[in-house]
Parts: C-alpha cells; sequence; structure tokens
C-alpha cells in the first residue's frame, strides 16, 4: 500500500507540468484521487457522499461569480479602471492585495479568489506581471484566511479540533500572519510592470459563454472532488509516518500540501495534547507551503482555472517564492517561537 501511495504522490507532484496533464488537471488529479483511495482501501458511502458534496459550495459560489461578471462586466470594469486611476498603480495593487488578504478571513477564500479574479481580468496587464500578481494574492489569500474559523476549512478543521474560541487562531498566529500579508502586498507592488498594461493583454477579453462558464464550473466541481479523495486516500500514509514527528521536521515534510489538502493534514496532525508552539509551526508550514502549486489550497484552484494558468506556469513563480518564504518562517520559529 505504502509503495503504490509513493507513486501516486510523485505522479500527483510532477506529471501535471507535462504539457498534456496540465491541459486535463482535473480529470488526472481525479483519477489519482480514485486510485489512491483503491491502494488504501478506504473507500465508504460517508467518502463518497463527502465528495459528491463538498464541492457544492465553493461550485456554487464560482457559478454565480461568474455569471454576474458577464451580466455586469461593464460597469465593474469601469468602476476598477476609475479606482486604480486616482492613485498610484503600484499603490493600488498592494493595498488590494493586503485588503484582499484580511478579508478573506471573513468573506472566506473561495470569495476572496471570486474577486481577485474578477478585478484581475480588468486590469489588463501582462501576462507575467499578471501570474505573479495571481500567486502573491494567493499567498496573502492563503495566509490571511487562517485567522478566523470561516475563513478556510483549515482553519475551521483547527478550531474545532482544539476547541477554541472563534479568534483563538488570530490570538495564537496573527502576529506571523499579518506582517505575511502586508508583505506579499508589498512584492505584489514591485513584481508587477504598470507600463505594460498596453501590451499583450491590452486588447478586450473575451466574454464568456454561458457554456464557458458552466465547463469552468464544473472543472472546479471535479477538482474538489479529487482532492478529497486525495485526502482520504493518503490518510493512512500520513498517519503512519508523520504523527510522531517533531513539530520543526512536520514544518518542512507540510511542503506536501502543495499537492494535498492541508485541512486534511491539519486534520491528522494537529491534536489538543500538543503545546502552542507545536500546533504554531504547523500552522504556519501549511499554510505557506499550500500556495506553493495549484492543488494546494482553493484560492489557487479558482484563479488558475479562471484565468487558464497551468501548472508550469505558476509553479515557476510559486515555488521560489513559497521557499523563501518558507525559509523565512523557520528562521522566525526558531527564534522567537
Amino acid at each position: 500500500m505504502i509503495i503504490g501511495l509513493i507513486i501516486i504522490l510523485l505522479l500527483v507532484l510532477f506529471l501535471p507540468f507535462t504539457s498534456f496533464i496540465g491541459r486535463h488537471l482535473e480529470p488526472f488529479l481525479f483519477v489519482m484521487g480514485i486510485l489512491s483511495v483503491f491502494v488504501s482501501q478506504v473507500w465508504s458511502k460517508e467518502l463518497i457522499i463527502e465528495a459528491l458534496t463538498s464541492p457544492i459550495y465553493i461550485t456554487i459560489a464560482v457559478l454565480v461569480a461568474g455569471l454576474l461578471f458577464k451580466w455586469f462586466q461593464k460597469p465593474f470594469e469601469a468602476s476598477i479602471s476609475k479606482i486604480s486611476d486616482v492613485m498610484p498603480y503600484r499603490l493600488f495593487i498592494a493595498l488590494f492585495v493586503i485588503i484582499l488578504g484580511f478579508i478573506s478571513s471573513v468573506i472566506t477564500a473561495i470569495i476572496a479568489a471570486i474577486i481577485l479574479v474578477s478585478v484581475i481580468s480588468v486590469l489588463k496587464l501582462d501576462r507575467q506581471s499578471e501570474i505573479r500578481l495571481v500567486i502573491l494574492a494567493c499567498y496573502a489569500i492563503g495566509l490571511g484566511a487562517v485567522l478566523t474559523p470561516i475563513g478556510e476549512p483549515l482553519s475551521t478543521i483547527v478550531t474545532a479540533k482544539l476547541d477554541e474560541e472563534f479568534f483563538y487562531l488570530l490570538k495564537l498566529v496573527g502576529v506571523y500572519i499579518v506582517p505575511g500579508v502586508i508583505v506579499f502586498g508589498i512584492l505584489s507592488a514591485f513584481m508587477i510592470n504598470p507600463d505594460a498594461r498596453a501590451a499583450e493583454n491590452a486588447q478586450e477579453r473575451e466574454v464568456e459563454t454561458y457554456g464557458q462558464i458552466l465547463y469552468r464550473s464544473f472543472n472546479i466541481y471535479l477538482f474538489v472532488m479529487a482532492l478529497t479523495f486525495l485526502g482520504a486516500g493518503f490518510e493512512p500514509f500520513i498517519e503512519r509516518f508523520l504523527l510522531d514527528l517533531d513539530p520543526l521536521i512536520l514544518y518542512w515534510i507540510n511542503i506536501v500540501s502543495a499537492i494535498l489538502d492541508n485541512a486534511t493534514l491539519a486534520a491528522a496532525e494537529i491534536s489538543p495534547q500538543m503545546t502552542e508552539s507545536a500546533i504554531k509551526a504547523i500552522l504556519l508550514g501549511l499554510t505557506i507551503s499550500g500556495g506553493m502549486l495549484i492543488p494546494g489550497n482553493i484560492p489557487n484552484i479558482i484563479a488558475a482555472a479562471n484565468l487558464r494558468i497551468t501548472s508550469l506556469q505558476y509553479a515557476k513563480f510559486a515555488v521560489p517564492v513559497g521557499l523563501v518564504s518558507m525559509v523565512a518562517y523557520f528562521i522566525v520559529i526558531i527564534i522567537f517561537i
């Protein structure tokens, strides 16, 4: 079983960088998820129901947002253009990312990702700047959403498992998360090329058809279902090899959350018997590494699907940013935690 899961893990990690799998990422991950469940022999009626129902909220949110953007595209574009024109462009970008990161803990990471896609669709940046802005904003959203239980599944699970009050995570890791969100906002301002706004993306974006909106929403549904199966399939692997490790080692091993659902890892790894220092280290590792690849977090999935960013395009910038962030936070953990 373990050998089979390791093979699946390697396939999920490397095959999305090929052109064919990159173009068909959702069905590929779905097949890998099914295989992982078969290899682990964890099939159950409850798992099937969870896999069928857990993507519904995300899918509906993406579908409704796509329809609203189609119906109100022109006034929305005019409003964003007016706001971005009345202040220095880099300042606008920085504030946009920082505010989006913080409010994701209130409006959820899903809605924050949908807002991100809608605004970027209006900005008409060159392709490289667009991809960089998406990635840095997804990092900010992933960090900010951890601050409350309603931000994302990871924070919901951790708060419930520790049986803590609503603002527990804000008090526990807020002092480390808040500067991170601000740094990603500042980086966003300097990683885009405002002078290239009239270049590659200057032409009007193609208005999506209803069929394209429905197809993209279905792909999101399939994607989240695949992650549910992958998380369940790898639970025996996690329980056997990860649970007894030192939190500082887990911090680095949790880089696997770049391809596995970080909520599943959090549910398996975090326990009320742990010290607050250990919980902090695990949480920071999961939230940062979740931004490194497309499957790592819901905002990455939504943004990449809507803006047609391939796994290779995403990883070229996101992995170096993630590794540098992991090292920076590890130093913070060693010194202050």
